[in-house]
């Protein structure tokens, strides 16, 4: 992750820090569940140009979470809809594996990625017995994107990483779409 990540007050931390940050707050109580949550959304500017914002989410399953979030101005021009979507799934999906290896990194094997999990009796990919991972992709079954549903997720999946759409998908349709 070349760009830094602001925390919830506003503090820039680097891809490592962002991971320590994780792994702390995941320490920090043994007794409960965690969901690590990649999300983008982006917002398109009248030149066709786009910025985009990721969030990395670490929710705290049933109490609370942290969150942190980077902005991305793009001079590339995005001329449909489509482009821009497939674009904000590709930027969750990169940063999403580049977090796996700084968490990787930091925690020394710590947290360490599962291999082999059945997608069909599990559908979240797994980095330890108490956190999972999911990637939160910003099209719904009522809106404009619903024609691309099936593709994102496929591709989501293919990557082995769980996914959700509207109304599920908080970490891009709330979160990312809050610093856009």
């Amino acid at each position: 992750m070349d760009y830094l990540f602001n925390n919830s007050v506003g503090i820039k931390l680097n891809a490592d820090q962002v991971a320590q940050e994780a792994i702390d707050f995941i320490n920090a109580d043994e007794n409960c569940n965690y969901k690590i949550i990649i999300g983008t959304d982006s917002q398109a500017a009248a030149d066709k140009t786009a910025d985009f914002v990721t969030a990395i989410v670490i929710y705290r399953v049933g109490n609370g979470g942290r969150y942190f979030w980077r902005r991305i101005a793009n001079d590339k021009k995005f001329h449909t809809l489509r482009n821009r979507i497939w674009q904000e799934a590709l930027m969750s999906l990169d940063i999403a594996k580049q977090f796996i290896e700084s968490l990787q990194k930091i925690s020394h094997d710590e947290l360490v990625l599962s291999a082999g999990i059945d997608m069909e009796e599990h559908p979240v990919s797994k980095l330890s017995d108490r956190v999972d991972f999911e990637i939160h992709i910003d099209v719904g079954e009522n809106g404009a994107t619903k024609a691309i549903i099936q593709e994102l997720v496929g591709m989501v999946r293919a990557n082995n990483f769980g996914v959700k759409t509207k109304p599920d998908s908080y970490a891009a349709s709330k979160v990312a779409d809050r610093h856009v």
